[in-house]
C-alpha cells in the first residue's frame, strides 16, 4: 500500500510517465532455463541531466565502474541492464559493460559514453555477451511509453513483486512527474541505494542539484532499509531529467528544489518500503518509527538497529511481542541517550500496545499482542525521549524461506 502525500498525485506509467522516456524488457536468455525477462533498456529522446549514487561495499560490479565514467559529465540518455548475472569478480567484466553500452548505443544511434549500465544476480559467474548482443537490437525496436512494468519485470532476481511507482506535481505553473522502478528482495543493507533502481523525470534541474536531490533523498529512504545486514557489490541508483515539463530550471537550493526532493520522497520511500515488505521469505513489512531523539544521525542508528536485529525479526515472523530483544537492539546503538526513560509502542491496524517505559517492560495480554503482530504491517513505535529528531527505517521478519532461497540461489 503506497503512503500518500499531500500535493502529489500518484500515477501510473512507471518510469514512463516523465515526458520523453520509453522503456522496455525482454528474455534474452543470460539464466540457463529461465523464461523470465533479463534484459531492460530505458531510453529518453534527448539527452538528460543524471546523477547517480553507488555501493560503498569495496568490491563493485564492473558496471559500476563503467556508469562512474559516463556520468562525470552529469549527462545520460539510456539505461542498458540486465539481471540473472552481477558481472562482478570476472576478469573481462568491464569490457562486457563496456560491450553493453556500444550495442545499446548503435541500436538507439546515440553516443556510448551517454548510457548507464547496470548488472544483477550471482555473484563471480561469467558473463556472456553473446545473448545480450542478440537481444538488444530487438529490445530497442519495442520500446515504448507503456514499457516501464516490462523493464522492471527485467531487472527483478529474487523479488517476488514489481516495484514501481510514478507521481504527478507542479512547478512553477508547470506539471511535473517523476517515476521510478527498482529491485531488491535479499542481499539488502545499502549504504546508499538499493541493489537496483532507476528514476526518471521530466522536470528541469541541473545535474549537481540532482546529485544533491538523490544522496540526500537516499540517505533516509533506501539508507534506511534493511533485510538481511549484506550490502550488494552492485547497488545503484540513477536518475534522468529530460526537463521536458518546460519548468523554470531548478538552479538553487529554492522552493522549487524543496518541492522537487519531496515528489523524490515519494517516489523513493515507497519504493524502499516494498523493498522491505519484499524481502526474500518475508511475511510482514517492519516500520520503526523513532522520535525524541537527540540528533538525526542517533534517531537513524536507532530505528535501523532494531530492524536489522536478526533476533527482532525472527520474534516477529513468531508475531511475539519480546520487548527484551527490542530494547537489546536499541541499546547497542550509538549515541547518547536514556534507554530508562525509553518507551516502546508495538502497533498495526489491529490495535496497539505499550511493551516498555521507564527501564521497565510492561504486563499485557499474550494473545492480545499476537494478533497485533501478526498483521501484514508492524510498527515499532520508540520514543526516547532525550530531543525533538526522528527517523523511520523499514525491514521485514526472518523466516524459515529466506535460509532456503538462499541456499538455493545458484541451482
Amino acid at each position: 500500500m503506497l503512503v500518500e502525500f499531500e500535493d502529489y498525485k500518484f500515477i501510473e506509467g512507471g518510469i514512463c510517465a516523465a515526458k520523453g522516456f520509453k522503456a522496455g524488457g525482454v528474455n534474452a536468455g543470460i539464466k540457463a532455463g529461465s523464461t523470465k525477462k533479463d534484459l531492460a533498456l530505458i531510453s529518453c529522446e534527448k539527452k538528460c541531466a543524471a546523477a547517480a549514487i553507488y555501493t560503498q561495499n569495496k568490491v563493485k560490479g564492473a558496471p559500476i565502474a563503467v556508469t562512474k565514467r559516463h556520468l562525470e559529465n552529469g549527462v545520460a540518455q539510456a539505461v542498458i541492464v540486465n539481471s540473472g548475472n552481477a558481472n562482478t569478480c570476472n576478469e573481462n567484466g568491464i569490457e562486457i559493460a563496456e560491450k553493453m553500452c556500444v550495442l545499446t548505443a548503435n541500436a538507439l544511434n546515440i553516443d556510448d559514453a551517454d548510457i548507464i549500465v547496470g548488472s544483477t544476480g550471482v555473484i563471480g559467474q561469467k558473463l556472456s555477451i553473446d545473448p545480450i548482443q542478440d537481444k538488444i537490437p530487438e529490445l530497442a525496436s519495442m520500446l515504448s511509453e507503456s514499457g516501464s512494468s516490462d523493464a522492471c519485470e527485467a531487472i527483478m532476481t529474487t523479488d517476488t513483486r514489481k516495484k514501481e511507482v510514478a507521481v504527478e506535481f507542479t512547478l512553477g505553473g508547470k506539471t511535473c512527474h517523476i517515476g521510478g522502478i527498482s529491485k531488491g528482495s535479499g542481499m539488502i543493507n545499502p549504504n546508499m541505494a538499493t541493489m537496483l533502481c532507476f528514476i526518471t523525470t521530466d522536470a528541469a534541474i541541473r545535474a549537481e542539484l540532482l546529485q544533491k536531490a538523490l544522496k540526500r533523498t537516499a540517505d533516509i529512504t533506501y539508507n534506511m532499509v534493511c533485510v538481511d545486514g549484506d550490502t550488494s557489490t552492485n547497488d545503484m541508483a540513477c536518475i534522468m531529467a529530460s526537463g521536458l515539463a518546460e519548468n523554470k530550471e531548478i538552479t538553487s537550493e529554492d522552493g522549487d528544489y524543496e518541492t522537487f526532493v519531496n515528489g523524490l520522497y515519494a517516489v523513493m520511500m515507497n519504493l524502499a518500503r516494498e523493498t522491505a515488505r519484499d524481502g526474500e521469505g518475508a511475511t510482514r513489512l517492519i516500520e520503526c518509527a523513532v522520535k525524541g531523539a537527540p540528533s538525526e544521525e542517533v534517531a537513524r542508528r536507532a530505528a535501523k538497529s532494531v530492524i536489522s536485529s536478526s533476533l527482532v525479526k525472527a520474534a516477529l515472523f513468531a508475531a511475539d511481542a519480546n520487548c527484551g530483544r527490542i530494547l537489546c537492539a536499541l541499546g547497542y546503538t550509538e549515541g547518547d541517550f536514556d534507554i530508562d526513560r525509553t518507551e516502546v509502542v508495538l502497533l498495526s491496524n489491529k490495535g496497539s500496545i505499550k511493551v516498555y517505559e521507564d527501564g521497565v517492560s510492561l504486563p499485557y495480554d499474550e494473545d492480545t499482542a499476537h494478533d497485533i503482530l501478526s498483521a501484514d504491517e508492524v510498527t515499532i513505535a520508540v520514543d526516547l525521549k532525550s530531543g525533538f529528531h526522528r527517523a523511520v527505517a523499514w525491514g521485514c521478519d526472518l523466516t524459515y524461506d529466506y535460509v532456503k532461497i538462499n541456499a538455493e540461489y545458484r541451482s
